[in-house]
C-alpha cells in the first residue's frame, strides 16, 4: 500500500500522528509532500498515480472528476476537515474510490477572524514591529489612528457554528450584532443573540462585516458590486469563509474607489498566491496565507483521524465516509 500526504507545507505530519504504525502494521510505504504539487493537472497526476492512499490537505489540492479519473490506483481519499468542495465525490463514487473525513474544530477559525478584525481595526498591518521588522522610527511611531469596537455594528453574514462564535465574541466586545442570510430564521438569531437584519441592512449598517457562509452553487459570486456599494466607506470586509463566494474584481474596485476603508482576507481564489496577485496589491487589503485553520490542535486532529481512516479501511470497515 502506498500513501501519499499532501501539502504537508510544515512537515509535521509525522510527528503529529502515528502514522509510521501503518507502515509498521500494514506494509505502508508513506511519501509526505511538503511543497504544493502547483495545478497543472499533469504534474499532479504524475506525482500521484502510484498511490493507493491519498490524504489531503483541505482544499490545497482539488480533485475533480477529471484528476480521479487519472488515478487508477487510488481506492481511498481523505480529506481534512468534515467537508471538502473541492472533490467530486460523484466521480469518486463512480470509480470505486472511497473519501473519508476527518474531525474539525471550529474554534480556530473563529478566533482568526477575530484576529484579522482587531488587526484592521488597530491597523496592526502598519503598526506592528519586531526585530523581523523593525520600527521606522521616528516617522513609524503611531502613525495610524485605529478604530474602536465597542458601540459599533458588527455584521455576520451567517449565523451558523462559525458565525454563531463570531458574534457571541462581537457581543462581548459591546457591539451591536446584526446576522442575515437566507435562511437565517429570527428564532435562530435570538437563540444566538443577535438581531436579524435584512442583505441590505446587513451591508449598510455594518462596521465590520464578516463572512461565514458555506462555498455552495447558490453561494458562489454571492457578494459583489451591489453589496459593496451598500456599505459605509469607513467600514471593514472581512473574509475568512471561501473566496469565490466573493467576486475579487468587485472587491478590487470597491477598495480602489474608497467605497469600502479595509478588507481583511484569509482565502483566496489560487493558493499558494502567485506574487503577482492584484488582490494583495490592492490598496487597504490586510491578508494572511489561509491560516485560519492552521493551528498544531487542529493539524493533530486532522492526521490522527486520518491514520485511524486509513486503518479502517484497510480493515475493511471504513469510517467518516462522505457520500455523494
Amino acid at each position: 500500500m502506498r500513501i501519499a500526504l499532501l501539502d504537508d507545507y510544515h512537515d509535521i505530519a509525522r510527528s503529529l500522528a502515528d502514522f509510521d504504525s501503518l507502515a509498521d502494521q500494514l506494509g505502508a510505504q508513506i511519501t509526505v509532500f511538503t511543497e504544493h504539487l502547483g495545478h497543472e493537472d499533469a504534474a499532479v497526476i504524475e506525482a500521484l498515480q502510484p498511490f493507493d492512499v491519498i490524504v489531503a490537505m483541505r482544499e490545497r489540492t482539488p480533485f475533480p472528476a477529471s484528476r480521479l479519473a487519472a488515478l487508477p490506483n487510488l481506492k481511498l481519499l481523505v480529506t481534512t476537515g468534515r467537508r471538502n468542495g473541492s472533490i467530486d465525490l460523484d466521480a469518486a463514487k463512480k470509480h470505486g474510490i472511497v473519501v473519508s473525513h476527518t474531525g474539525y474544530k471550529a474554534t480556530d477559525a473563529a478566533e482568526h477572524t477575530w484576529a484579522l478584525i482587531l488587526a484592521a481595526a488597530r491597523r496592526l498591518d502598519v503598526e506592528l514591529f519586531s526585530a523581523e521588522r523593525p520600527l521606522a522610527h521616528p516617522s513609524g511611531w503611531q502613525s495610524t489612528l485605529g478604530t474602536g469596537l465597542s458601540g459599533k455594528t458588527l455584521g455576520v453574514y451567517g449565523l451558523g457554528n462559525l458565525g454563531s462564535r463570531v458574534a457571541k465574541v462581537g457581543l462581548a466586545f459591546g457591539m451591536r450584532v446584526i446576522a442575515y442570510s437566507q435562511n437565517l430564521t429570527a428564532e435562530r438569531a435570538e437563540e444566538v443573540g443577535v438581531e436579524l437584519a435584512s442583505e441590505q441592512e446587513l451591508f449598510a449598517s455594518s462596521d465590520v462585516l464578516s463572512v461565514h457562509l458555506k462555498l455552495s452553487e447558490r453561494s458562489t459570486d454571492l457578494i459583489g458590486a451591489t453589496q459593496f456599494a451598500w456599505m459605509k466607506p469607513d467600514a471593514i470586509f472581512v473574509n475568512t469563509s471561501r473566496s469565490k463566494i466573493v467576486r475579487t474584481e468587485d472587491l478590487i474596485q470597491a477598495l480602489e474607489n474608497q467605497q469600502l476603508y479595509l478588507a481583511a482576507v484569509d482565502v483566496f481564489d489560487v493558493e499558494p498566491l502567485p506574487e503577482a496577485d492584484r488582490l494583495t496589491n490592492t490598496r487597504g487589503v490586510i491578508a494572511t496565507p489561509h491560516i485560519g485553520y492552521v493551528t498544531a490542535e487542529q493539524f493533530e486532529i486532522f492526521f490522527s483521524d486520518a491514520v485511524e481512516d486509513i486503518r479502517a479501511w484497510a480493515s475493511g470497515s471504513p469510517i467518516n465516509v462522505l457520500q455523494a
